[in-house]
């Protein structure tokens, strides 16, 4: 892991981070049986932002988008979205409201086509900018293959079905897992060469990365886990290639941009 890029980072979000977040987690705390797999993390997502997640396997990263987008339930703390608590809501009420995942690995069904995925994204929509005519618009080779199997496709095209799939639910926020997992460095630029685009139509990402260099690039604000405790916390801009390394690590030395040790404070 390197910390390559760093000058170039937060080319894509550039969120407001004053007034009422979008997004927030306070103190969450998740168990997977006995195994504690988030410890006290907090963080704060303004409107507009783009939020990353990095760290090493294992270091908590999916277990958070998975319990913001409720398929995970916490046994203490709270989720807030847009100032209400949405700790206790179903994934699909939280997907009406605003909250809408593209998890880890795709998840499409491989035995429909490339547009009955994209109707099942329309399940829970919301009024909003984007439908399944705006996602043909922005992958423009997805509109003449609509109808081949999901599972005929290219990791990378998977992929575009996947983002595509959650954005016709017309989401307020974001979240991303892993969009870069098993894809050719080629394909991962290409998919987030898209990102301001997606960003354009009002939309705030939280997203989960390993590749550092590529979550340095697109964010606004960076979190680094480490077993399911917060290491480092900040602005791209403000933290250093040897802060990012000694967080990811565990390396002695780390800490808080903001505040060492703790969840976002902003």
């Amino acid at each position: 892991m390197t910390a390559q890029g760093m000058k170039g980072a937060g080319e894509a979000g550039g969120g407001q981070e004053s007034g009422t977040p979008l997004l927030e987690v306070r103190d969450l705390v998740v168990h997977h049986g006995q195994l504690r797999a988030l410890d006290a993390i907090s963080l704060r997502v303004f409107p507009g932002e783009v939020y990353a997640i990095i760290g090493a396997n294992g270091a908590g990263k999916s277990t958070l988008l998975r319990t913001v987008a409720g398929l995970h339930r916490p046994t203490s703390g709270s989720i807030l979205f847009d100032g209400r608590d949405v700790s206790g809501l179903r994934p699909e009420r939280r997907a009406t409201q605003g909250i809408v995942m593209v998890p880890e690995g795709r998840r499409l069904f491989g035995t429909l086509s490339v547009e009955e995925n994209l109707k099942v994204g329309a399940t829970y929509a919301r009024q909003g900018p984007w439908n399944i005519e705006q996602v043909y618009e922005m992958f423009g080779w997805m509109r003449e293959r609509r109808n081949q199997l999901t599972a005929q496709l290219s990791g990378g095209e998977q992929q575009a079905v996947a983002i595509g799939r959650a954005l016709v639910a017309n989401p307020r926020v974001l979240l991303l897992d892993e969009l870069s997992l098993g894809l050719a460095p080629v394909v991962v630029q290409r998919i987030y060469g898209m990102l301001p685009q997606i960003l354009e139509t009002g939309l705030t990402v939280l997203l989960v990365e390993q590749d550092v260099s590529q979550a340095l690039r697109v964010a606004s604000h960076i979190q680094c886990l480490l077993e399911g405790r917060t290491t480092l916390e900040g602005r791209p801009a403000d933290v250093t290639a040897g802060q990012v390394e000694a967080a990811y690590f565990g390396l002695a030395g780390a800490a808080s941009a903001d505040q060492p040790g703790e969840g976002s404070q902003r």
